[in-house]
């Protein structure tokens, strides 16, 4: 493709010196092939405009940059305000934009995320449409899968993904939409039908700093991301109406609104509602109509995600049959409220939480099961958001019997001086602190321990719980690794449970 041809996607198109053809699109100039398009981006470490000079040796035909006294001799530079802006615009024109003319949903907000693609997947397939879903699990099209990074890709190879996706048969898109890749201009490239707002609590405040500018970045797909054109003049906002952000966010929108929520008078709602060890079900009732529905999953924070997800299923006209049947023939999504199987009467669940607020929604529910015993391992990454590791232990603490601190991802960060921080919000509460050698099975006074290594703090719940107890394993959820330094080892939380509980040592 030549370059003039690229550069049309931007406006105003800078001038051109000369029109190369361009046979790639890089960001990294070790990544840099004959005939690529350099863009020298900015980012958090490092100038791209520092290795323009490598790129232009590597081959690269011309150059997107936006401080012109760094652009070389010889080649075409195109001088841009947004260097990112301009590769996501850029990198859907050199894909042949695989997201103009079927329905792309675009899903953000700190917890529900994944689960809601999968329920959204599940009701488009129902209506006959075989969408691919990209998150924080995967990048897939039914069996097709690819591994998933990041939960949204860089723009370039978002693009590229999109593009396979749909050669492949991908007749929707259901994405995950970081608050990362909104603030990075990540997703600007693809063209919404749909956008979704699940929640908003604290998270990756190490990179936001607050969550002012957190819930910016969310708004990014509303406010921007959402405004119809002639490509798709009937965009819609579908927003958690139970969340205190949600009145905001859909003032902000620059398209019609379809809020859900289980409070006041959403547009999606339910009426109702029972939540029990067996699922959920109720009355669905949405503009549409209204239908019964059932559900395997458990907790009201997945009456939620079913609410999202049926309010989008209303936002692109599916029929009533079809999102009903999307929420009761959805698949199982890989480490949430995962089950591992054994022959001990325990209940043992694998799940995602990493956030004070996801975890405290997984243990209420689970903890409200027909009063059984519940015993958490959980921990919180290292070289992220310091804020949340004793809230996390706060919230473990008040809604387990036996809370245990493990690691979780410590990365260059010391194992030992996080368990300290997330072991600073069990304190208060009182609890009796055990020493992990003197548990025994069957310990019937509310507590808490540490052990540092994860493989052996899952042996030790294990071992302790007994016939009709609940086990939570928080924070890994789908991740089969632990990064340990800067290492990533082998680690799934779902394999260490099961070789527990036949019995392994090694």
């Amino acid at each position: 493709m030549r370059l003039s041809c690229l550069a049309a996607a931007l406006y105003p198109s800078p001038p051109l010196s000369a029109d190369p053809e361009i046979t790639g699109l890089a960001y990294d100039s070790r990544q840099v092939t004959p005939g690529a398009l350099f863009f020298a981006l900015r980012g958090v470490a490092a100038d791209g405009h520092r290795f323009i000079g490598q790129a232009v040796a590597a081959g690269a035909a011309a150059v997107v940059l936006e401080d012109p006294s760094c652009a070389p001799a010889g080649i075409p530079c195109l001088e841009v305000p947004d260097a990112r802006l301009a590769l996501a615009k850029l990198a859907s024109a050199f894909h042949g934009h695989p997201t103009a003319g079927i329905p792309v949903v675009g899903i953000t907000g700190t917890n529900g995320k994944t689960t809601t693609t999968y329920l959204i997947e599940a009701m488009l397939d129902a209506a006959g449409v075989p969408a691919a879903v990209l998150g924080t699990v995967s990048y897939r099209l039914g069996d097709f899968e690819l591994p998933a990074p990041h939960t949204t890709p860089e723009s370039a190879d978002l693009q590229q993904v999109l593009r396979k996706l749909v050669d492949r048969g991908a007749r929707g898109i259901v994405m995950e939409v970081s608050s990362h890749a909104l603030e990075q201009r990540r997703a600007d490239g693809c063209r919404f039908d749909v956008g979704v707002f699940t929640n908003l609590t604290p998270e990756h405040l190490d990179y936001h700093h607050d969550m002012a500018s957190y819930l910016a970045s969310k708004r990014r797909l509303f406010s921007e991301l959402l405004t119809p054109d002639a490509d798709k003049p009937r965009r819609r906002a579908v927003i958690n109406g139970d969340d205190p952000e949600g009145a905001g966010l859909a003032a902000a929108a620059a398209c019609p609104v379809i809020t859900f929520g289980i409070n006041g008078t959403p547009a999606v709602t339910v009426r109702n509602p029972v939540c029990s060890v067996a699922g959920i079900s109720g009355i669905l009732v949405t503009p549409a109509g209204e239908i019964p529905f059932r559900s395997e999953m458990l907790g009201r924070f997945n009456l939620s995600n079913i609410l999202a997800a049926a309010g989008t299923g209303v936002a692109l006209e599916l029929p009533l049959t079809a999102i009903r049947a999307g929420i009761e023939r959805h698949r199982k999504v890989p480490g949430r409220m995962e089950r591992v199987p054994n022959d001990r009467g325990v209940t043992l669940l694998v799940d995602y939480a990493h956030t004070g607020d996801a975890l405290e929604n997984v243990l209420k529910t689970i903890a409200a099961l027909d009063g059984r015993k519940v015993i958490s391992v959980f921990g919180c990454g290292g070289d992220r958001d310091r804020s949340k590791r004793p809230v996390m232990g706060d919230v473990a603490g008040r809604y387990s019997d036996l809370a245990i601190i493990t690691s979780d991802n410590p990365r260059t960060e010391d194992p030992t001086a996080i368990v300290s921080q997330v072991r600073a919000g069990i304190l208060p509460l009182g609890l009796r602190e055990f020493r992990p050698e003197e548990l025994l099975p069957g310990v019937d006074e509310k507590g808490f321990t540490t052990v540092e290594n994860r493989r052996d703090a899952i042996r030790l719940a294990v071992r302790l719980a007994q016939p009709g107890d609940i086990v939570l394993l928080a924070g890994k959820g789908h991740e089969d690794y632990q990064i340990i330094g800067t290492t990533k080892h082998h680690f799934d939380d779902r394999e260490e449970a099961a070789a527990a509980f036949r019995g392994e040592t090694a």
